[in-house]
């Protein structure tokens, strides 16, 4: 069966409930047509993660579609002020935020992708969130160690610059925690600038950081990153993120995902 699928296919695979860790950061190389596909398709329940998030959590808290955040930060950049729809709705207990740092979201998928229970971590120093985590003694000295818990997605929701139609995809530019997300989900959904030949990823070799085995669709959304930046191709649009941000309810949020389809 072929991996190439459309937009709609591909977010059909996901199921009310699943955890997704979705790739990029904050306005970098996020799956954003993918979270606006989740959206129009009315998921609920869902569980996301990744260290730094904005546009594709945000959109999704509006929607209805998150039970739980798990991240270390989620806020627009300084142009763009906080995330508004994501406060909200932890505010008014519709989405459950599991704090972290960005390093102890790393470290729980670094646990999953090498398959052992926990990572140990450095000690988090005077931080409040010591207190989620859990201590172990340490079996080659005195003393005990912090640990964080293994986490493993459903799927990892990858935007990338180049893909094959099994899905062995090439980054170019910071690949932030796609790799470990790769690794730590049960199956990866891509969304690419562009599918091409198989010889074409063999050229650039060493850039192709996912492999194709364990990805279940593929699709091909050309500026699937807006309003988001995609290096090397386009920077994110200020215009189409005062765009979304001016929205205010969830009828205004129907109207743009009509207007922002593929």
């Amino acid at each position: 069966m072929s991996k190439v699928k459309t937009i709609e296919e591909a977010a059909s695979l996901v199921s009310d409930g699943e955890r997704l860790a979705m790739g990029g950061l904050l306005l970098q190389r996020i799956p954003s047509a993918f979270a606006r596909e989740l959206a129009r398709q009315g998921k609920s329940g869902l569980k996301v993660m990744k260290t730094a998030a904005n546009y594709d959590f945000d959109l999704l808290c509006l929607a209805g579609c998150l039970e739980e955040v798990a991240a270390g930060y989620v806020s627009f950049e300084a142009e763009f002020g906080l995330a508004p729809n994501f406060r909200r709705a932890v505010q008014e207990a519709k989405v459950r935020f599991e704090e972290n740092s960005c390093y102890t979201v790393i470290s729980s998928l670094r646990a999953a992708a090498f398959g052992v229970p926990f990572m140990p971590i450095a000690n988090l120093g005077e931080s409040y969130l010591v207190n989620k985590f859990k201590t172990v003694n340490n079996p080659y000295g005195d003393g005990e160690i912090l640990t964080v818990p293994a986490i493993y997605p459903d799927w990892a929701v990858l935007h990338v610059q180049k893909a094959d139609e099994e899905g062995n995809a090439i980054i170019y530019g910071p690949v932030f925690e796609d790799i470990i997300m790769a690794r730590a989900a049960k199956k990866i959904i891509l969304t690419t600038e562009k599918i091409v030949p198989r010889e074409e990823i063999n050229q650039e070799g060493d850039l192709a950081v996912i492999p194709g085995f364990k990805v279940a669709a593929v699709v091909e959304v050309p500026k699937g990153a807006l309003p988001g930046a995609c290096y090397p191709y386009y920077d994110y649009s200020s215009e189409d993120v005062k765009r979304y941000l001016s929205i205010k309810d969830r009828e205004g949020l129907k109207n743009y995902l009509e207007e922002y389809r593929p």
